[in-house]
């Protein structure tokens, strides 16, 4: 199947499509979704990982602080 016959179908034209199209439109959103997922997973632990640092810093200046005076 051609991307320009992928492009123009429309699910409201009142036509089923092919099973061809429709395996190739379940192909394409599984790999957008799995591609989401794994940017979504990466950022969420990439943020953790930022906000532990911050509070690692945070209490190791309170513990020096509370050692040094």
């Amino acid at each position: 199947m051609s991307e320009q016959e992928m492009n123009s179908y429309r699910f409201v034209s009142g036509k089923e499509p092919s099973d061809e199209m429709l395996t190739q439109l379940m192909r394409e959103v599984a790999d957008d979704a799995n591609k989401r997922h794994k940017k979504a997973t990466e950022d969420y632990f990439a943020e953790m990982r930022r906000s532990a640092s911050l509070k690692k810093a945070k209490w190791a200046s309170r513990i020096n602080n509370a050692i040094n005076g």
